[in-house]
């Protein structure tokens, strides 16, 4: 853990009276409390803003050759946008592929739109256009590789014998049977003729230098978008386990492709070395919600950037260290707030009667377990604005989160156990709609205590 300390100002947000200000505790608002967290929610968005980060870490302009531009994810667009504006004398071509919605004007770098979680037509399309991008290059030629969250379904070029309904099959059992990111992309790399370092040995003898967006646990250059420029030391062993662990009865074609170790995805060693640089980061998030904490007056503490487990579970855990704050002051005094990323898990029922993401089901586990406790406020939030499959990015709630559910009929237990968390937090107005944000470092948390 992280202790942000030094530096705090004095004073916080000013007290808001009036409508809805309510549960003033040690000089918070019910209304001061939930705009602090949604502007720590906004800062993390911010830190990440492509638009304002990718220019410091280019590389050297190329002198000669060409420069191919290749990429994919949800930030894909507005990377290659500002690329061009970073770079407006070199002569840039290329292929990006983004989430429906997520594209941005560009002037030299084709944009292509595809589905996201699961892919489509279009995602296949627009990996085999990257393919075709970075044929025929010679060892002048440069690539610039965007890869941010999303890439693995928005990227989806099937290996030989298997088809993108194949694929689809795959990526919506993955995605319901709680793997982490890091097992699901292990899967992905071996169906695929672009992900696990596939990429960038079809781009060789080219220099392939990669501008990453992480926003997996751990920064980890081989999960992000499943590699498609990295060295992948996963194998078709791994993949068949967790396949067997999950309990995912797979196509025919699928079993018969994993089954083809012969046929591995290029292993560390195997591709020149890589030149891979991280633009935006979960900790670079947190980090500056820490500092903009300080300036609300708000001693702040940085639990990790890499957290993961059930949701419900992990909420009940962070409401246990928000009491102990709370209460004895320990691991900090308040008024403070608590700040951790990462991604949480949520598995599905086979017949979840409703619809939710991984932080609003974190913000259910929370306030069950908090239980209404006075001066406790929380925020949770996908930084791309999509809190699972649904146009939300997370939720707020406060001491009276359960009391304003009952009255309106929810109940927070039964909204659990139907994975119902959306409807729950619409039903009293306390859902972040953003919007896209085009940039992704994935999940932030926020606990403040008064």
């Amino acid at each position: 853990m992280t202790e942000e300390t030094s530096g705090a100002p004095e004073g916080r947000l000013p007290n808001a009276h009036g409508p809805g200000a309510r549960v003033p505790v040690a000089g918070w608002t019910d209304v001061a409390a939930r705009a602090a967290l949604r502007e720590l929610f906004d800062t993390a968005v911010a830190a990440a803003d492509p638009r304002s980060v990718l220019a410091g870490h280019l590389p050297e302009k190329p002198r000669s050759g060409r420069c191919v531009v290749v990429g994919g994810g949800k930030s894909a667009a507005v990377m290659a946008a500002a690329l061009e504006d970073a770079w407006p004398d070199v002569d840039l071509r290329g292929t990006v592929v983004t989430r429906y919605g997520h594209g941005v004007p560009t002037r030299r770098i084709e944009v292509i739109e595809a589905s996201h979680p699961v892919p489509d037509q279009n995602s296949e399309r627009g990996a085999r256009r990257l393919l075709r991008q970075v044929e025929d290059l010679t060892g002048d030629d440069l690539v610039i590789a965007l890869i941010s969250g999303g890439a693995s379904a928005l990227l989806a070029a099937p290996v030989a014998g298997l088809t993108l309904a194949d694929k689809q099959v795959i990526n919506r059992a993955l995605l319901a049977c709680g793997a982490n990111i890091g097992e699901m992309n292990a899967v992905r790399k071996h169906l695929s003729a672009i992900k696990g370092g596939r990429l960038a040995a079809a781009a060789a003898p080219a220099k392939v230098v990669t501008l990453a967006i992480s926003d997996v646990p751990g920064d980890d250059p081989a999960v992000i978008g499943s590699g498609p420029t990295v060295a992948d030391a996963s194998t078709f062993a791994e993949a068949r386990g967790l396949l067997a662990r999950y309990g995912i009865d797979a196509p025919a074609a699928v079993g018969k492709r994993l089954d083809r170790d012969d046929d591995e995805t290029p292993k560390p060693g195997s591709l020149p070395e890589a030149d891979f640089r991280m633009i935006a980061t979960p900790m670079m998030a947190l980090r500056a919600m820490a500092a903009k904490a300080r300036t609300l007056g708000l001693t702040p503490l940085i639990l990790g950037d890499a957290l993961q487990g059930e949701a419900a579970q992990m909420g009940s855990v962070m409401a246990g260290i928000a009491l102990s704050v709370r209460a004895h002051g320990q691991p900090l005094a308040p008024p403070a707030v608590l700040l951790s990323g990462g991604e949480t898990t949520v598995t599905l029922s086979p017949r979840p009667a409703g619809k939710g993401g991984r932080n609003t089901t974190f913000l259910l586990g929370l306030a069950i377990a908090l239980g209404g406790a006075a001066g406790i406020w929380a925020m949770a939030g996908d930084t791309d604005g999509i809190d699972g499959m649904d146009e939300i990015a997370g939720a707020l709630l406060g001491p009276d989160t359960l009391g304003r559910a009952a009255a309106a009929g929810c109940e927070a237990r039964a909204a659990l156990a139907g994975h119902d968390s959306h409807g729950f937090f619409a039903a009293i107005g306390d859902l972040i709609v953003t919007g896209p944000t085009l940039t992704n470092v994935n999940d932030v948390r926020a606990i403040l205590i008064a």
